[in-house]
């Protein structure tokens, strides 16, 4: 048995221990607003997760493969000693593939993009000197960690405010949901068709011109629309019982003034906002009262039925999500793994190279292998911990955070799906004013991020110095 059929099988089980490592961390990120408010059971996220993850992966995964297979690490360093930089993409897997496993075990939502590009750096260091290391892609990986948060948040909070504006504090809310909803429907189908067919359907070289990917869009999204109008018309809404006109009107009014006092309160700042946030809180304690004595269905029973139909949305925003996660994040893996294997088949890096589209179906097999087993264990700390979701903000967040990743998809950047999925929650958590957040959860998993890169890199540092005694 030959030296680089063992490297092969070694490269090959490290991607896959690799890619199901990603599906059992980052699936919390994918997925946990869906289960934590409600729209999706723990099996029916996992289904749905998996075949939208598989197909990003196979579908779109190409593009951010190739800057993780030579643009974190400069290869020319090692043009003379590939088998170097072959063992540290070999190190790299297995020590990101060990960090994450240990934090899946214990519960941490920390970023697999940090612990990859956290071990290339340190392999890249350790082996090769401070220019093995392409610091000027680092800079722009680094800057879209930063950003994409931001941008993911500031999406979530304006789609969310928009939903208050337009839904939670509007006279009739089911009526408003119905007119918004199948605009709401139009715009995901049309952004999801645009991100999967803009660059081609890479696995399969298929090219759309601007004005097919336009139509083809406009088409899945008017399709959508009308689904959702004709459905939405068939929802059910309970008759108000009969109670004396006089009870009627107060219930009438007070809900009116609820809601007037809501929109005030949106657009009010600092010791006003305090004032009509008190004054709030007594009229729905009043009305709350009357409601109670009369028995009347009222907006309590609006805001349930809302929120019933936004599950249903939220279903389709979570889809888009695992797909922007699957095309994203399954780089992580297949991009080392692709390099490392150009190097034991040519005996050198081209940077050129292509990514077989079956290592991007390994990867989409292994994100789903290790979602549907260990998944569940990271899922509710971005779905319950952070602030409280129910479907509008979930779909909000979902909305918000795979906008971002699909953007950044496209441009080849390595952002981190927990930071767009955490910012986004935040920002849906700031729509609803600072004391919807849980501060000490969101400190706890800043901190999992900062000590997530040093730690992927002194393991990958040591199973390095393993590996080269091993086979050197």
């Amino acid at each position: 048995m030959s030296i680089d059929f063992i490297l092969t099988v070694l490269v090959l089980l490290a991607g896959f221990y690799m890619t199901w490592n990603i599906g059992a961390n980052d699936v919390s990120n994918a997925m946990g607003t869906s289960v934590g408010s409600g729209a999706l059971t723990l099996f029916k996220a996992v289904v749905i997760a998996g075949i939208l993850e598989f197909c990003g992966a196979f579908f779109l995964g190409g593009n951010v493969s190739k800057t993780m297979q030579s643009g974190i690490v400069n290869p020319d360093v090692f043009a003379h000693h590939p088998k170097i930089l072959l063992y540290g993409m070999l190190a790299a897997l297995t020590a990101t593939a060990f960090w994450l496993q240990v934090a899946s075990y214990f519960g941490w939502p920390v970023s697999t993009t940090h612990a990859i590009v956290g071990a290339l750096l340190g392999f890249g260091v350790m082996a090769g000197g401070i220019h093995a290391v392409q610091w000027s892609g680092i800079g722009s990986i680094a800057m879209s960690w930063i950003i994409s948060p931001a941008l993911s948040g500031l999406f979530a909070f304006l789609i969310f405010s928009t939903l208050q504006r337009k839904i939670l504090f509007a006279m009739n809310p089911i009526n408003a949901t119905r007119r918004l909803i199948p605009v709401m429907v139009f715009i995901v189908l049309f952004v999801f068709t645009l991100s999967i067919l803009s660059n081609g359907i890479g696995s399969f070289q298929v090219k759309f011109s601007l004005a097919e990917t336009l139509l083809i869009g406009c088409v899945m999204g008017l399709i959508g629309a009308l689904i959702a109008f004709f459905v939405l018309k068939k929802v059910y809404l309970p008759r108000p019982q009969t109670v004396s006109a006089n009870t009627s009107q107060q219930v009438f009014s007070l809900n009116k003034a609820v809601r007037h006092l809501k929109r005030v309160q949106l657009t009010s700042k600092g010791e006003r906002k305090k004032q009509v946030g008190r004054l709030l809180k007594d009229v729905e304690d009043y009305a709350a009262d009357v409601r109670e004595h009369s028995n009347l269905y009222t907006s309590s029973s609006d805001y349930k039925i809302v929120e019933k139909m936004f599950a249903s949305l939220q279903i389709m925003s979570a889809a888009y999500v695992a797909f922007a996660h699957g095309a994203n994040d399954v780089a992580n893996a297949i991009g080392p793994v692709a390099g490392a294997l150009e190097i034991i088949k040519a005996g050198g890096f081209y940077a050129n190279s292509s990514v077989p589209a079956w290592l991007l179906a390994m990867g989409g097999v292994g994100i789903v292998v290790g979602l549907a087993t260990w998944g569940w264990r990271v899922m509710e700390t971005i779905g319950k911990k952070i602030t409280e979701l129910t479907p509008t903000r979930g779909f909000s967040a979902e909305f918000g955070a795979a906008t971002t990743i699909l953007v950044a998809s496209k441009f080849g950047l390595p952002i981190s799906t927990t930071h767009c999925i955490v910012g986004a929650v935040l920002g849906v958590g700031l729509a609803r004013g600072l004391s919807a957040l849980n501060l000490r959860t969101l400190r706890d998993i800043v901190l999992s991020w900062v000590i997530t890169i040093p730690s992927s890199a002194i393991v990958c540092m040591l199973f390095f110095y393993l590996i080269r005694a091993i086979f050197s």
